[in-house]
């Protein structure tokens, strides 16, 4: 049992751009039947290393090609998005996937991605709600009266009731966000007092609380499973680097992120034993046999797809190992 994460990350003197694409799609293909329960999309904009920005289009290519795989958006910044073109490619994607994807949204932390759509970063919160208010009736295909013309968007979704949609974010403004609109919340920090501040929103609301992920300390977010540690840290660990230090540089001031760290060297990324790890076989099963799905980043910053498949493969066996003895 495992789940996929593609972030896309192309530093220069990494893998090409292309090969990685077309990898994440024939590594979804292959995963489906191996224990995957599920591939996570990310989306930035106008990184140095070409991050995913529209993870919208390379769910529809992994659609096409898996029969049963769940594909989860995670986090689409709202704010950054029309939400009648958002509307209409959430529809789309519904119908090719027959509803297997689902949503994450959040309002993103870069100023430079708002700077990239000339959009007005302290707005971003008031334009979130009014978009969450328009999207589960747009996609359901009821006609709706926006800045003062009439739509309709067609074809609706196949789900009846549109896609599973949650919210992402570490504060109570998010926390708020996802309980008014009687979504599920994911949230980035570990907080018990966040995860009650949510609950009583939504009965504030209206809603019974829905579906909520806080993260566990010191539980990896970027796993590898190997026969030799040791060797796989010397050919894995500059992209592994890479990842973290640019993820960590998105967030300069804020350690509360469960994912982040500031190691800034292969060696003591391996010694925090934080969120980037390389386990062994035999580690990798007892991880799954304790109820938690192995969180496999196989093109972690740009690892060629020739050097990556041996790593899922060995993954892909100890998941079957830790699901058959």
């Amino acid at each position: 049992m495992f789940t996929l994460r593609f972030d896309m990350r192309a530093p220069d003197w990494a893998a090409p751009t292309a090969d990685l694409y077309a990898a994440a799609i024939d590594m979804c293909a292959w995963a489906e039947t191996r224990g995957a329960i599920v591939a996570v999309l990310s989306e930035h904009h106008g990184a140095d290393d070409g991050h995913l920005p529209t993870p919208l289009i390379l769910a529809s290519a992994i659609a096409a090609k898996t029969q049963q795989l769940a594909i989860m958006l995670a986090a689409v910044p709202i704010p950054l998005w029309d939400p009648v073109r958002l509307a209409e490619e959430i529809c789309v994607l519904d119908l090719i996937s027959k509803g297997r994807v689902s949503y994450v949204f959040g309002i993103g932390h870069r100023i430079e991605e708002y700077n990239h759509f000339g959009v007005d970063m302290t707005t971003r919160g008031r334009v979130a709600d009014e978009m969450l208010d328009l999207l589960g009736q747009l996609v359901r295909g009821e006609p709706v009266e926006y800045q003062g013309r009439r739509i309709r968007v067609t074809p609706p979704c196949g789900s009846a009731a549109g896609p599973l949609v949650m919210i992402a974010g570490g504060s109570k403004a998010a926390a708020r966000r996802a309980a008014t609109h009687g979504l599920g919340f994911i949230s980035q920090t570990d907080s018990p007092d966040l995860r009650e501040f949510y609950e009583s929103q939504c009965r504030i609301a209206g809603h019974e609380p829905g579906i909520v992920q806080f993260p566990v300390p010191g539980t990896p977010t970027a796993a590898f499973v190997a026969d030799d540690v040791d060797e796989a840290w010397e050919v894995l660990g500059p992209h592994l680097l890479h990842d973290a230090v640019t993820a960590a540089s998105y967030r300069p001031h804020d350690d509360s992120v469960g994912s982040i760290t500031r190691a800034d060297n292969v060696t003591a990324l391996r010694e925090a034993g934080g969120p980037y790890r390389i386990f062994t076989p035999e580690e990798a099963v007892d991880y799954i046999r304790s109820g938690r799905p192995l969180p496999l980043h196989p093109l972690c910053g740009g690892i060629r797809p020739d050097v990556a498949w041996p790593y899922l493969e060995i993954a892909g066996a100890a998941s079957a190992r830790a699901q058959s003895d």
